[in-house]
């Protein structure tokens, strides 16, 4: 399951480092906005929506723009976005899952497509590549500025729920049942670990090594599908 964060990290750092605070804002006011709208605007009745605003407030998202953007999904204004996912094959026959939050799918498909085909890319049909990968809860908890115990983290990851724990260069990656993913990043959190993002994922099951001559166009495509306001993640099965 680890093999897939050397691409994971570049899309990380690329959104880290991005100055268009505006673009990074639009795509997480369509979480929130579906967030709420899927399960309600009350956050404490609602830890998907918790997990959403966590990831504004660590974007530094103004409050007033978080509360918009839940006001539209009670009704005050606004689009009414809906969830699509797109499935192909990038450079090198990588499976990638591409989910997007718009309310014009005819421009998003036409986004993603030439995101696909401009890099050697090909789409596929609905449930081409879903069925290698496996939803689960993902917890990063950064080893910078930490002194952290593998073994205690692994026992209190298991107390706290978690299903798996794996050993990265800087950083554990925590995996957890999707459904249970609120209760063990706040678990962690109690017991004093700084975690850098908590979120459900699409984890590979098996990978594929991106071939040398590929990569370029492999981080290409990633960078094209990222520049689009509707898509909200990419997930590649990329070694």
């Amino acid at each position: 399951m680890s093999g897939h964060s050397k691409w994971h990290n570049i899309q990380g750092r690329k959104n880290a480092q991005d100055a268009k605070r505006g673009k990074i804002f639009q795509k997480i006011s369509k979480e929130l906005y579906v967030a709420a709208k899927a399960g309600g605007p009350d956050p404490s009745g609602n830890p998907n929506l918790r997990l959403v605003m966590e990831k504004a407030k660590q974007a530094n998202m103004p409050k007033d723009n978080i509360k918009r953007a839940i006001d539209k999904a009670s009704g005050v204004g606004g689009a009414n976005y809906e969830e699509i996912v797109y499935e192909g094959y990038g450079p090198g026959g990588v499976a990638v899952l591409v989910y997007a939050l718009t309310d014009n799918k005819n421009r998003t498909a036409t986004e993603v497509r030439m995101a696909f085909n401009r890099n050697g890319g090909t789409m596929g049909e609905t449930g081409s590549v879903s069925y290698m990968f496996s939803r689960k809860g993902e917890i990063i908890i950064p080893k910078e500025d930490q002194d952290l115990d593998e073994d205690q983290l692994t026992l209190d990851a298991l107390d706290a729920g978690a299903d798996d724990i794996v050993n990265e260069d800087d950083y554990y990656t925590i995996y957890t049942d999707p459904k249970s993913l609120n209760e063990v990043k706040e678990s962690l959190e109690k017991s004093g670990y700084v975690l850098s993002s908590a979120e459900v994922s699409m984890i590979p099951n098996v990978t594929t090594k991106v071939p040398e001559d590929k990569e370029e166009k492999f981080e290409h495509m990633l960078d094209a599908l990222d520049d689009s306001d509707d898509v909200s993640d990419v997930y590649t099965a990329a070694e």
